[in-house]
């Protein structure tokens, strides 16, 4: 809870506290949080208990204290409401003592550590809170909406783990540079000279080469192919080779 502390979204004062949720935790009891209503706005009564009489206090307006409940479907919706419209902390609270345990018991069922689900859960419940304008009751209902942010959460954060930041300076990622002179043209001497030792092959022996090291072919697939028997196209790149080899003793170092 302490990044949601951290952000202001959760009062340091309150009571709620999902720490004891496991991956197989029965749904935890209602979550009711005590609101002022006034002219000036919703603040989270701090009294501890319920009073719907409207509350006169000196110099200030009327008052009324409201129950904001998360029992059912329509709460949420409710309580959803009051964050898109006002970012209503004490609803946020509310949906937050409803849904924060859930949230990380499914995340644990999925497979995360506890410390992993709880900031997880964490991060959930931020982008519903950051989010909450966005939310469409015609779309989703709002356990479907939370639940689905906390899966893309997990996923996001499997991805992180099994795929790690690149490090731009890792030899191997950078690129090649440019080619010497002396050594494009050792390598263009290189390549004429194949070409040249290829075109003295019998026709049957470069067509084994080509498929074999230009085509990248197995010896059973060149036999299949060619309806060859293995052991004549074994034979022919052997000759092959061997005539390829005396051709370009030269380039050996």
């Amino acid at each position: 809870m302490r990044l949601l502390i951290q952000m202001g979204i959760i009062d340091v004062s309150s009571s709620m506290d999902y720490s004891g949720a496991t991956a197989v935790a029965e749904p935890p009891p209602r979550n009711r949080v005590l609101s002022t209503e006034c002219d000036s706005g919703l603040a989270v009564e701090k009294n501890g208990h319920k009073n719907r009489r409207p509350v006169r206090r000196p110099g200030k307006e009327m008052c009324r204290t409201i129950v904001l409940d998360a029992a059912t479907p329509d709460d949420h919706k409710e309580l959803m409401r009051r964050i898109a419209a006002a970012q209503d902390k004490a609803a946020f609270a509310a949906l937050f003592g409803h849904f924060g345990p859930r949230v990380k018991a499914y995340l644990m069922r999925s497979g995360s550590t506890p410390e992993s689900a709880e900031e997880l859960a964490q991060e959930a419940m931020v982008m519903v809170w950051r989010k909450a304008e966005s939310f469409d009751p015609a779309q989703a209902s709002v356990s479907t909406w939370i639940f689905t942010i906390a899966r893309n959460k997990r996923i996001d954060a499997y991805r992180r783990m099994n795929r790690p930041d690149l490090d731009e300076n890792d030899p191997a990622l950078v690129p090649d540079g440019p080619t010497a002179p002396d050594t494009a043209y050792a390598e263009g001497q290189v390549s004429t000279a194949i070409r040249e030792a290829v075109a003295t092959l019998p026709d049957e022996q470069a067509e084994m080469l080509k498929k074999a090291f230009f085509e990248d072919k197995a010896h059973s697939e060149i036999a299949a192919e060619t309806g060859l028997p293995l052991g004549t196209v074994k034979s022919r790149l052997r000759l092959a080779i061997g005539r390829m080899r005396k051709q370009l003793k030269e380039f050996e170092e």
